[in-house]
């Protein structure tokens, strides 16, 4: 597990993990915050996934790739929140962020199947 996929992927999920918890505390300050809570909800649960994905990837986890290919699916939705809520900038950063490492994740599984 240490060719340069690996690390990217890596990389992305700490990147997207440190996104999220940004976005949600930034949430929390919005006086919409109510109607922020499926956005913060979202954001605490893809950082988590993100966190174990890179961890679990650096330690050479045999299991890595599953968790991986759930992360994808987690980032993806939270990415899709918080593209609805664009016009906050925390909001539209971690979109990206989480758009990015759903794609790594993809990435990888599609490697580790070949």
């Amino acid at each position: 597990m240490n060719g340069p996929s690996h690390k990217d992927c890596i990389a992305a999920c700490i990147a997207c993990a440190t996104a999220c918890q940004y976005c949600a505390t930034e949430c929390l300050k919005e006086s919409s915050v109510k109607l922020l809570s499926l956005c913060i909800a979202l954001n605490r649960e893809c950082s988590l996934v993100c966190t174990a994905s890179a961890q679990l990837m650096a330690i050479g986890g045999d299991n890595a790739m599953l968790l991986c290919d759930v992360c994808a699916a987690i980032c993806e939705a939270c990415g899709k929140e918080c593209e609805s809520n664009a016009e906050l900038d925390h909001c539209d950063y971690c979109a990206e962020k989480c758009f990015a490492c759903a794609e790594e994740c993809r990435r990888m599984t599609q490697v580790q199947l070949r």
